[in-house]
């Protein structure tokens, strides 16, 4: 018998007749090929259960790299080091969750180290991958591959964005022993799934700041292992990461911006009863399929749209966030907002460069470097700043909106907290009162909050 590596699923050839391959779990006949066929990622589970069985194999996938050589010493901080032998304990599968600015990067590189198999890193971004590469030279001196940003080169160590992963895994899935998953919170939803599902790779280590829930931390927890370590940003603040200061600024709107966004409140409240006097528990994605069949549901959805504008950045947040800049005058500091429109607004009214999706790698690049400098001390961002770029000078951020709740403000806020010499972060957060924003705003503080571990 054997099991071939077949473009990221195993194929179960020439099946002795004594022998019941259908009865594995996740095996299945596929009558294309006349064979039974399975995920890749069941590779060795699947080879457990044959030796278990006494079913000997003639040919096995396996890892077709040599392991990295040319590593030297990863030093660990005593909760990294504690982070890395949470992992060993779980079998060398699982998630560690750490703040942004905490090191996970020097978790994952340490492991790589010890594993002492052909890895493959899979980062959201490509400039992540930049960043990967200046992290791997400090204490690798042997070749790297790159998959992404128009590079397809292999080696015993590769970093590969998610997307280039989810196109050429049928073809890597049989290269590596292990897997390393930076953001992992982005996998576990279906898309894009297939990229971890294809890999032969027995050795998983996921990397991410907020870990996702219910049902998607169940799928991750197929895909890569569970939660094996985690630590908040309130465990670290004050030690490993930079002191933190908050401030919520709770705002009034001018009376014509309060009409206007009450009444647009009352059109989509309205809509929404409708939809939930017959839809007990629905879901927001269930509302919106709904709404979107009939004229009253569509004015909902139009004018909650609209009032989300309006608190994206009426006058009172323009006032408070040019005080705000004027008061930080000197300091490096970022400007979160909820918009790319936003962010542009922002740029032309308080003359700041805009980063955006619109922007190009070189340029960048250029911006971050300028900033790092000095030369430039303010960045506007909506989303590229949320997640993996590294801007370690950054002192003061003001949250002018978000989108995406507590997962988006735990990474905004973590962009400040990397440590320096008499470094306090600052973060200031505008808040509309009498508004959604007030527990959407008590709701993301709860990331930063120290974790109660009691029942554990």
């Amino acid at each position: 018998m054997r099991l071939v590596f077949d473009r990221g699923t195993l194929l179960v050839r020439d099946v002795s007749a004594d022998v019941d391959v259908g009865d594995i779990a996740g095996v299945l006949w596929d009558a294309r090929v006349g064979a039974y066929r399975a995920p890749g990622r069941l590779c060795y589970p699947i080879l457990s259960e044959f030796r278990r069985r006494g079913v000997q194999l003639q040919d096995v996938p396996c890892p077709r790299l040599g392991p990295p050589v040319g590593f030297r010493a990863v030093p660990l901080r005593p909760y990294q080091e504690a982070a890395l032998a949470a992992w060993r304990l779980g079998g060398r599968r699982g998630i560690v969750v750490l703040p942004t600015g905490s090191g996970k990067t020097r978790v994952a590189l340490a492991a790589i180290a010890a594993t002492s198999t052909a890895c493959l890193c899979l980062v959201p971004t490509r400039a992540l991958i930049d960043q990967w590469m200046a992290a791997l030279k400090e204490f690798y001196d042997g070749p790297v591959g790159c998959y992404g940003d128009d590079q397809r080169v292999v080696g015993p160590v590769t970093i590969a964005t998610h997307a280039a992963a989810y196109r050429n895994m049928p073809m890597l899935g049989d290269r590596f022993g292990l897997l390393v998953v930076d953001e992992a919170h982005h996998f576990g939803r279906g898309v894009r799934d297939e990229a971890l599902e294809m890999s032969i790779a027995p050795l998983r280590l996921g990397l991410t700041a907020t870990p996702p829930p219910g049902p998607i931390a169940a799928r991750l927890s197929v895909l890569v292992g569970p939660v094996v370590f985690e630590l908040s940003i309130g465990d670290l603040t004050g030690g490993f990461l930079a002191p933190l200061e908050r401030t919520t600024w709770r705002l009034g709107l001018y009376p014509d911006e309060r009409r206007e966004y009450d009444a647009l409140r009352d059109v989509y409240r309205q809509a929404f009863r409708g939809f939930a006097g017959g839809h007990l528990g629905g879901s927001w994605e269930t509302f919106l399929r709904q709404a979107s069949r009939t004229d009253e549901g569509r004015r909902g959805i139009a004018a909650w749209r609209r009032a989300a504008r309006l608190l994206a950045f009426p006058r009172c947040k323009r006032e408070a966030l040019g005080f705000l800049l004027a008061r930080h005058r000197g300091q490096r500091t970022l400007v979160f907002v909820g918009h790319n429109e936003t962010a542009y607004a922002v740029a032309r009214e308080h003359l700041i460069m805009p980063l955006t999706c619109d922007i190009g790698r070189a340029e960048r690049q250029d911006v971050l470097a300028r900033f790092r400098s000095g030369v430039l001390n303010v960045l506007v961002s909506a989303q590229v700043l949320n997640e993996g770029i590294d801007v370690p000078d950054a002192e003061v951020g003001i949250v002018v909106a978000g989108r995406m709740g507590e997962r988006e403000h735990v990474q905004r806020v973590g962009r400040l907290l990397r440590p320096g010499a008499g470094k306090r972060a600052v973060v200031h957060e505008l808040v509309v009162e009498r508004s959604s924003e007030v527990w959407q705003a008590r709701r993301r503080s709860k990331g930063l909050a120290v974790r109660d571990r009691s029942a554990a």
